[in-house]
């Protein structure tokens, strides 16, 4: 029972991407300067960790016969499931300690393999956590669950990634929720059809973790959440299966849909959907316009938001913003903006988006607007380009003692002033707190709404130069505890598309949401999972079972539970 039971080309255990993977020559040369400039350890000789070099415990339970097929101990399953991808799971990773290891690592084949691990589960008392592609950057599929439970199972559905109808007449399709974002759209391209939902993590993601989290899509505008696009969802809890009727829309009381989106694993399994897919496009335009101010840039932002164009891409990059993505010089702010249709040209959109663009004091250069297959030149396809690539950079600037995190939030037009400008300098005074050191701030837009943009902020800090990681961990501890209540305090939520985990949940979820509702939700969880098996931690405390357990300590942040906000007394 040692070897993996999975299916799917290996990833990098100790970072982003896949295990073949590497930097080009150019991004290490680029990523040097930027440890040089935040004061990090250089490019130093960093070995990559070894899976034998993990300090793991033994795992706590054997599987019964009935499991055996399904089930892994081996050290790659074990060490890529005890952690998701944000910056303290890569650190701990490179610390070469992982003090708690899912103890098993199933790989279901079948609801009714999903259905025997839960029956194990609550025979011997062990805790379950769902896993997709394992790219949570908020520590939403961590074992380290607390409580008195007898050992961890994390339940990894790669095979459950089927395409299983198309109804080209609705434009839906029946998918599972296993599925990665490639695995989707190679089944439905055949058909002229895309979901349209690409997150940064696409590669590496799967349609149920997209649900189970309410993600948002790289399109900036319309459909940007998953929650856009679900027709229906499927679940099977510790207490059977949950299934909304396949609609169009409908006034029958609070949809299930709802409850079921966002839920985080806490409920049960997304095991298929139907989606809302659309044509592939054919139409294409897009713009790269400078702006001398922040402000002039957000005000043309707002108006195209609020001028019903839709555009697919509408990021505003602030002048530090640009500078790190190669495209700006570090004094204007800039706004990529891109269309796109499966019915119709173009130029219109885009002519009337540069008028409001120019009426706020932009500027572009006349082949910086492009529409047909040149859409992706300049400085848009730059930045697709780098969007994309800057996961990667991690694996390099980690082991190099530089602090690289992002954190997102959203803000309504009237506060974003204020907002913006409070939110980079409460961080930038935490970084020179935390490390003694000035450290690099920066923003962009990644989705923009009638009534609020959604700020994206992007820090480097000097971690470590002596290669101390432990030191590194708690002074980004301190970044973020401090980057969370900031955005909080400031009336923002504390995530837009990354979900709440573990990570953001005393400084934001416990304080936006209402207790009331929280409580509710507490409600149907008692009655889906009885038991207190699915993902404890995740949204609501971990269930006490018999067991005294306090706050949690992950290693990252410790979880208080937050008082009530006023008026919830």
């Amino acid at each position: 029972m040692a070897e993996t039971r999975g299916h799917r080309r290996q990833l990098r255990h100790w970072g982003w991407g896949y295990a073949d993977e590497t930097l080009t020559a150019a991004e290490r040369e680029q990523l040097q300067r930027l440890v040089a400039t935040v004061g990090g350890a250089g490019d130093a000789a960093v070995v990559p960790p070894q899976l034998h070099e993990y300090r793991m415990p033994p795992p706590r339970l054997q599987a019964p016969d009935r499991l055996d097929a399904i089930v892994s101990t081996a050290a790659y399953d074990r060490v890529t499931h005890a952690y998701g991808k944000s910056f303290a799971d890569l650190v701990r990773l490179q610390l070469r300690d992982v003090p708690h290891p899912p103890d098993l690592v199933a790989f279901p084949r079948s609801e009714d393999d999903i259905t025997a691990v839960l029956d194990f589960a609550a025979g011997c008392g062990a805790a379950v956590i769902p896993f997709g592609g394992g790219t949570s950057v908020c520590g939403g599929v961590e074992p380290d669950v607390g409580g008195d439970y007898s050992a961890v199972i994390s339940v990894d559905m790669q095979y459950l990634n089927r395409v299983l109808e198309v109804d080209r007449t609705s434009r839906a399709a029946l998918i599972e929720g296993g599925a990665l974002g490639p695995e989707l759209e190679a089944a439905l391209k055949p058909h002229g059809l895309t979901l349209r939902h690409f997150p940064q993590s696409f590669q590496f993601s799967t349609l149920g973790g997209w649900i189970a989290t309410r993600a948002g899509g790289h399109f900036a505008t319309h459909y940007t959440h998953i929650d856009d696009l679900v027709e229906s969802v499927r679940m099977l809890t510790p207490q059977g299966v949950m299934e909304s009727r396949r609609l169009p829309g409908s006034g029958a009381g609070p949809a299930p849909d709802r409850l079921m989106i966002g839920s985080e694993g806490t409920l049960g399994f997304i095991t298929r959907s139907w989606v809302r897919v659309q044509d592939r496009p054919t139409f294409r335009a897009s713009a790269s316009i400078a702006f001398p101010a922040m402000a002039q840039a957000s005000g043309a932002v707002r108006a195209i938001s609020q001028a019903g164009l839709f555009p697919s891409n509408c990021r505003l990059l602030d002048p530090v913003e640009a500078v790190m993505n190669g495209v700006g010089d570090g004094r204007t702010a800039l706004v990529v903006l891109a269309f796109e249709s499966a019915d119709h040209p173009l130029d219109a959109w885009l002519s009337r988006a540069l008028e409001l663009a120019a009426d706020h004091g932009g500027s572009w250069e006349p082949a910086a607007a492009h529409s047909g297959e040149q859409h992706r030149a300049g400085a848009a396809g730059a930045w697709r380009s780098q969007f994309l690539r800057a996961p990667y950079y991690r694996n390099y600037l980690t082991p190099a003692g530089v602090i690289a995190d992002t954190f997102e939030s959203a803000i309504t037009w009237d506060r974003f002033e204020g907002f913006y400008a409070a939110v980079r300098e409460r961080l930038a005074s935490a970084i020179r707190t935390a490390t003694g050191a000035d450290g690099i701030v920066s923003c962009r837009f990644t989705h923009i709404y009638p009534d609020g943009p959604a700020p994206y902020f992007t820090f480097y800090a000097r971690g470590t130069k002596n290669g101390d990681m432990v030191s590194m961990l708690a002074r980004w501890r301190d970044i973020k505890l401090a980057a969370n209540a900031a955005v909080t305090d400031l009336g923002g939520t504390v995530t837009h598309h990354h979900a709440v985990g573990r990570d953001h949940r005393p400084a934001g979820y416990d304080r936006q949401v209402p207790h009331l509702f929280r409580t509710a939700f507490a409600g149907a969880r008692q009655v889906l999972d009885p038991a207190g098996l699915m993902n404890p931690g995740v949204l609501i405390d971990t269930p006490l079972r018999g067991a005294t357990c306090g706050g949690v300590l992950r290693g990252t942040l410790l979880h208080d539970a937050a008082p009530p906000a006023p008026g919830e007394r």
